[in-house]
């Protein structure tokens, strides 16, 4: 593995630089926060830099990079706002890389363009009241009827499905089948009839919203299957190889800019006649905080070496997702102490940081079973 930046990806993660700096300074993701508004607009700069067309082949519009580029653009957006990363991370972990990896040629050719142009938004719609971690539990089922399906059941805690043209549903087609078996992915057009939805409050990322979604006899045609029908529990872990991949580096960005505001704290602050930074105690939990954050990068990097090598990467996957979130608590938790009533008001990056960190070791697949695939994979 080659861990340097080429002048091509060093060129990439300036151009975000520049184009986060002037669309989404610190004081406008403070405002976003305060008043739970996400930034959609990022998604035409993100095409118009062609951030959206890295992973795919030249043929469907791409530019055929690596997905460690992805990894990385998807990191420095995460170092600047959570939500900017979310935002690319989704398009192209939910929507994207689904039709790439295993869509037909025509929904690639229909829906790739579209993506790369900025033009599509995507929300996986997996989890259930009963079925979150847990996907085979899932019992959303869809009913054949002539030239497509109707869809009845219910999904919950689904992000950003208000701004999704189309939800990424796994959906059982099989009746009466269980676990794996006999799951379909639907693309489903969100504005179609039969879907309600409720908004829900949570903690944090108040800018990706959270939903409750129940489909009432939803028609969706044979068309809108992606892949192989009855097989979609397969497809949803890869899927899920690419979400968890930018869930990762996003928590990683998120966490390496609040190592950097706490070394920045401490260097200013002065206790007892010196910087804080000159307590040996403060030194060293920073330490541990910058060993974690490299850590788990490295991680990360290999998931995504792996990812572009073709190679299974079912347990680095995991890992990257358990590091990267644990991570992400553990320097935002030290963080909230060692900048104490300052990290405290609403008005701190890091009472925001802290706030979001929780969703990350439950979200995409709880931390918990994420091991229980390492035990399984490693023959326990």
């Amino acid at each position: 593995m080659d861990f340097s930046i080429s002048e091509e990806q060093a060129s990439i993660l300036l151009s975000v630089d520049k184009m986060i700096s002037k669309f989404l300074p610190p004081e406008e993701v403070r405002k976003r926060d305060r008043n739970y508004e996400p930034p959609d607009f990022l998604l035409k700069h993100y095409a118009e830099l062609g951030l959206l067309g890295i992973p795919f082949p030249e043929k469907y519009g791409g530019l055929n990079e690596k997905w460690l580029t992805v990894t990385l653009v998807n990191e420095r957006l995460g170092y600047f706002a959570a939500i900017a990363a979310s935002l690319y991370g989704t398009t192209l972990g939910f929507g994207g890389m689904s039709f790439l990896k295993y869509g037909s040629e025509d929904q690639k050719k229909t829906y790739i363009p579209k993506i790369i142009e900025g033009k599509l938004r995507f929300s996986l719609a997996l989890t259930e009241p009963g079925a979150g971690t847990d996907a085979g539990a899932l019992i959303t089922n869809g009913k054949k009827i002539n030239n497509g399906w109707l869809i009845n059941g219910r999904k919950t805690w689904i992000s950003s499905a208000d701004k999704a043209d189309y939800l990424v549903t796994p959906v059982r087609t099989i009746p009466n089948s269980s676990g794996s078996d006999g799951i379909s992915i639907f693309l489903i057009p969100r504005k179609s009839e039969g879907i309600s939805m409720t908004y829900l409050e949570k903690v944090g990322n108040n800018c990706l919203t959270s939903w409750d979604i129940g489909f009432d006899d939803v028609f969706v045609s044979d068309e809108n299957i992606i892949g192989d029908k009855n097989d979609g529990f397969r497809n949803l872990m890869s899927t899920l190889h690419y979400s968890r991949s930018c869930q990762a580096s996003n928590a990683i960005g998120q966490a390496q800019n609040a190592v950097d505001i706490i070394k920045k704290y401490v260097v200013d602050r002065i206790q007892f006649g010196k910087p804080l930074s000159r307590f040996q105690t403060v030194r060293h939990r920073i330490v541990d905080m910058q060993s974690r954050v490299d850590q788990a990068r490295m991680v990360l990097y290999r998931l995504a070496w792996l990812i572009d090598e073709g190679k299974r990467c079912r347990i680095e996957a995991a890992q990257a997702k358990i590091l990267a979130s644990e991570c992400l608590q553990y320097v935002t938790h030290h963080g909230m102490q060692l900048l104490a009533s300052s990290a405290y008001s609403l008005d701190s990056d890091m009472q925001r940081l802290w706030r979001d960190s929780r969703l990350y070791t439950f979200g995409e697949g709880a931390n918990e079973i994420q091991k229980e695939i390492i035990a399984k994979e490693i023959g326990l």
